[in-house]
């Protein structure tokens, strides 16, 4: 009996030991070499990763429930808390280190799971005037709200604990490797892809998926027939304006640093959700008589997700007309594209972000400006086609396709695998009494 207690003693020494090892961050803690860091840098930094964690809660949350029906609003609020809990913990487990860690051309490395090594000193090769562990944090927000959009395109449908394994297996099949392929140095980096918030990694990516979804779980039951009208638009306008400055953080803080290329961002973003706005309001005034909020509020969206890939390379006038080109074609996905293929997206995620974000990445080889991408690795920058350079256009083409076929094909499959081990969707009673009791039990009043 002793002979078996020393042995489970000296196992569980050897288990914390190991553990200690792993995860002691100390030494990196002690570091003495003089700081790179930045204060100004940090403190706009932490000021921008607040406000992107906002443009999801409650943001988005706002944004989805307000264009549901009543008896589904807070199982649509609740796929987006879902999100952030689950994918800040896997992205601090294992999604920073594959995204950002290593100089792979297809995938990172395990060197940074769980956050190990990085200390009080540590920054990363990408962002050398902040704190790393803020600039991971700083991505994962990016992580959460790209796989909280996907969830509209599967709203009112979709059992919860089918999108918990999708959102998870999403996160890390789909997202981490397009982000480390864009923004870690991968081989649509080394291509020459700009792509400076997001076109490809988060809105044409969300896009794809989001119709793919659509389709293989199918239709809303009575799609065509039933009255599909938003409970509460006010809380999509209200959720529409979390989400307009939460992106001045999103394309802003893009610029990973308190410099005039933030400015020039945030400033090209707010004109291009103006201006997408106006258009898409005019477009229905003129197609079908009368403004809608709601058209509104999608044409912001559309000029936000479409300038985002371009914000930080363009100048202000450009983002007039990258909004005014993002009211018109995401006007046109959404209304005529949706009805001609007969998809049912619920909240027009494909729609406004998958055709937005393809659109803006492309606009962004159209338009890019040298003097405003200059970088160690571009020390004369990347224009666009306006400057000389039709090249950078085949070269954002190019990643378009590598995300669509990419971001689909996984999507596909991953569903596939999840509905072998659990049904996708709510059975048509549970749709017909409404997500909020049948999944949640809990409904308003």
């Amino acid at each position: 009996m002793k002979l078996q207690t020393s042995h489970v003693r000296n196992a569980l020494a050897a288990v914390a030991t190991i553990g200690l090892t792993a995860f002691n961050a100390s030494p990196a803690l002690a570091e003495t070499a003089a700081s790179k860091i930045d204060a100004a840098d940090t403190a706009w930094m932490i000021s921008a990763t607040a406000l992107v964690l906002m443009m999801t809660i409650p943001g988005l949350a706002l944004f989805y429930c307000g264009m549901v029906r009543k008896k589904n609003l807070l199982a649509t609020m609740a796929q987006s808390l879902a999100c952030t809990m689950l994918c800040s913990l896997l992205w601090f487990a294992v999604g920073y280190s594959l995204a950002f860690v290593g100089d792979g051309p297809w995938l990172g490395t395990f060197e940074q799971v769980f956050l190990r090594s990085i200390g009080m000193e540590s920054t990363s090769a990408f962002a050398p005037s902040i704190p790393e562990l803020l600039f991971m944090f700083y991505q994962m927000t990016f992580a959460i709200i790209t796989v909280a959009l996907v969830a509209g395109s599967v709203a009112d449908r979709m059992r919860f604990s089918a999108f918990l394994w999708f959102a998870g297996g999403w996160l890390l099949l789909v997202y981490v490797p397009i982000a480390h392929w864009v923004w870690g140095g991968g081989f649509l980096a080394r291509a020459g892809v700009l792509d400076f918030a997001g076109g490809t990694v988060v809105h044409l990516n969300a896009g794809i998926a989001g119709l793919v979804a659509a389709c293989v779980i199918g239709k809303r039951h009575g799609y065509g027939s039933d009255n599909f009208a938003p409970h509460d638009l006010s809380l999509a306008v209200i959720g529409t304006g979390l989400l307009w400055v939460g992106w001045f953080g999103f394309n802003g803080g893009s610029a990973l640093g308190a410099n005039s290329r933030a400015a020039f961002a945030i400033v090209a973003t707010h004109l291009a959700a103006s201006t997408g706005a106006l258009t898409w309001m005019f477009l229905e005034w003129w197609t079908r008589g009368k403004p809608s909020v709601l058209g509104m509020i999608s044409g912001a969206v559309a000029g936000l997700g479409t300038i985002t890939p371009a914000s930080g390379f363009v100048l202000p006038w450009q983002g007039v007309i990258i909004g005014l080109i993002a009211g018109t074609v995401c006007f046109w996905a959404c209304t005529w594209l949706k009805r001609r293929l007969g998809y049912d997206d619920s909240l027009d995620v494909f729609g406004v972000h998958g055709v937005g974000g393809a659109t803006g990445t492309l606009l962004t080889g159209v338009f890019a400006v040298a003097a405003l991408s200059v970088s160690p690795d571009s020390p004369g920058g990347s224009p666009g086609l306006l400057e000389g350079n039709a090249r950078q256009v085949l070269v954002q083409l190019y990643a378009v396709v590598v995300t669509l076929v990419w971001s689909g094909a996984l999507t596909w499959v991953l569903l596939k695998v999840i509905a072998f081990f659990l049904p996708l969707r709510v059975s048509q009673q549970h749709e017909i009494e409404g997500l909020d009791l049948t999944q949640h039990g809990e409904a308003l009043q």
